[in-house]
């Protein structure tokens, strides 16, 4: 008989709760030509880094180096560690003080700097290595109070510039290790009436605060109480989050078609255990705790035995990215009449001056994140859909800044200058067509396939599409090149084409043909459209949910290619001996952001 309080529904198990943990990268910090501060020696610098947060914008000490004494060249030792979301803004601030005292606080000591970047900035630099000016701005923030306090008190001069901070990123080598293995079972429990049982296991990782997250379901193997499941891999991060003595629960259920599966019951692990391969370490009894309550002969309901265990380092985005790999981005913006007369409020495009209209604002929240990891800072932006001048001719692939030689703008600035240009001088028309702009950057992305470059088309639209046979033919064209397409569907209208670009569900096809990867991803601007008129934490959401697969699509198309990440440039020359480290009160520096 199966009891109500042994079942968990289907959906619990389809859709992997949580996303997979960032990778983790390790900051190294240095200074050249700081600002010496004191009478008789040098300054003995500290660096403290400081977290933003998404939702309140507060500022968060994060971690502090070791003092080093009498240099104003340091090469601080200590590290931070923190989580890298390539699809995130991850604000960082750095303050750098001569410390001449034991005391924590620092507004005791004397300022001698800070810098802001973003993580994204540090990786997507040369060598993922970013050198910065020092200045002492007009405020810095009390680390007691969080409240600001003037620079000046420190001597410092506003505006002034105080030397150079040099930050290195490397990511952590656990973030690259994936884990193969095979379990089997014996003597599981009968749960179904005319048969035996069709088990499955469900992994779940523990996180720091006690709950427990889905990271892996296998298949369900029917009609046995001694199944053998097939072997999967499962990157390491995801199972453990690196942290190889984190618990590890695994649930063996018995699957019905209903979705009422019956809980069998459970054991815990962790990587370290399952790391020491087939061993009677390795055999685990499977307890339902409400029986063993309930039964006082109870024993087990099986066990289940790890029958392999193998981990090898696979290459990552910040590998490709930090042996070079430049990421091109294009935006496309439609042009249609179906967005309305630009001069009228009631319009997609209209430009208020108060606030960014909704193309202006997705191209912002992308653009600001992926501009990053393209040293030139130039992205070809595009038009379709208009009349152009002087003829009146309908294009679905013109160059916002009119250039048909070179539609690159400077910057995402840029991109809006042209972009606001354009709507001045074009006239909307129709109909809306993909197809040209995905030929025209897969014609660029064919161009270099050696992985030094991957190209990211950004298409804000806001109609249904008319070229729809064109276009998939266009995507499965280029979902053989180093390629990612991001579609943001503004405005109210019906968008079910482009969930069928997206391909998630079903992959995309073209007669007869299936795309090799799945390269379009598809957000509808209206569900980050925060009702509180935060339009800073919407957007930030909205970059994150539309970037969230590219790291992942760049690995793919490198793999399925054969091609491997070109080893990063080598580190500068060494610098002289310091002095020896002292190490204030510090906060943890392996936390998360």
């Amino acid at each position: 008989m199966e009891h109500p309080e042994d079942m968990a529904s289907l959906s619990e198990f389809d859709s992997l709760a949580g996303s997979i943990p960032a990778t983790k990268v390790e900051i190294t910090v240095s200074c050249r030509n700081l600002l010496d501060k004191d009478m008789f020696s040098k300054s003995d610098p500290l660096c403290v880094m400081y977290t933003q947060g998404m939702e309140n914008k507060q500022w968060r000490e994060f971690g502090r180096t070791e003092v080093i004494d009498n240099t104003l060249n340091p090469d601080f030792v200590r590290k931070f560690i923190v989580d890298y979301f390539f699809e995130e803004k991850q604000n960082l601030r750095f303050d750098l003080y001569d410390v001449d005292s034991k005391s924590p606080d620092l507004s005791k000591h004397d300022f001698l700097g800070q810098a802001f970047c973003t993580l994204g900035e540090i990786v997507g630099s040369p060598g993922s290595r970013l050198e910065k000016s020092l200045t002492i701005g007009a405020f810095s923030l009390n680390s007691r109070t969080g409240k600001p306090m003037p620079a000046v008190s420190n001597g410092g001069v506003p505006g002034k510039k105080c030397g150079t901070i040099i930050l290195s990123a490397e990511e952590l080598s656990n973030c690259r290790d994936v884990a193969t293995m095979q379990f089997c079972a014996n003597k599981l429990d009968k749960k179904d009436f005319f048969g035996k049982s069709d088990p499955f296991l469900v992994f779940y990782r523990s996180n720091e605060d006690g709950t427990f997250t889905i990271c892996h379901k296998t298949e369900v193997m029917k009609n046995t109480l001694n199944p053998v499941w097939q072997t999967f891999s499962i990157p390491v991060r995801a199972l453990c989050n690196g942290d190889y003595d984190r618990t590890i629960k695994v649930e063996v259920y018995d699957w019905d078609r209903d979705g009422s599966h019956d809980f069998i019951g459970e054991f815990t692990t962790s990587y370290r255990e399952l790391a020491r391969g087939q061993s009677q370490f390795n055999i685990y009894e499977v307890v339902n705790p409400k029986k063993k309550m309930k039964k006082k002969k109870y024993v087990n309901s099986g066990t289940v035995t790890l029958l392999s265990f193998a981990v090898e380092s696979e290459c990552t985005f910040l590998d490709y990215i930090k042996g070079g790999t430049q990421i091109n981005f294009t935006v496309a913006i439609d042009f249609t009449a179906s967005n309305g007369n630009p001069s009228q409020s009631t319009s997609l495009h209209y430009m208020s001056p108060y606030q960014l209209n909704a193309y202006a604002l997705a191209l912002t929240a992308v653009g600001e994140i992926i501009q990053h990891y393209d040293s030139d800072k130039m992205f070809p932006a595009l038009g379709f859909g208009a009349k152009l001048p002087p003829d009146g001719r309908v294009s679905h692939e013109f160059p916002l800044n009119g250039n048909q030689e070179n539609p690159s703008c400077c910057g995402i600035d840029g991109i809006l200058e042209a972009y606001h240009r354009s709507l001045r001088t074009v006239q909307l028309y129709g109909p809306t067509n993909f197809a040209p702009v995905v030929t025209h950057v897969a014609r660029n992305a064919a161009a270099v396939q050696d992985g030094s470059q991957y190209s990211v088309l950004l298409i804000i639209t806001d109609g249904v599409i008319s070229d729809m046979a064109q276009t998939k033919e266009a995507i499965v064209n280029a979902a053989k090149l180093p390629m990612s397409i991001i579609i943001i569907g503004v405005g109210q209208a019906e968008f079910d084409a482009m969930v069928e670009l997206d391909g998630d569900d079903v992959r995309i096809s073209s007669r007869g043909k299936l795309a090799e990867r799945d390269i379009v991803q598809f957000v509808p601007f209206r569900d980050y459209v925060d009702r509180t008129g935060n339009h800073v934490l919407s957007m930030a959401r909205l970059a994150r949910d539309v970037l969230a697969e590219i790291p992942d699509q760049l690995v793919s198309y490198m793999k399925a290619q054969g091609i491997r990440p070109h080893p990063p440039p080598g580190p500068p020359a060494h610098s002289p001996p310091q002095s020896p480290a002292r190490t204030p009160p510090a906060s943890p520096l392996h936390t998360h952001i």
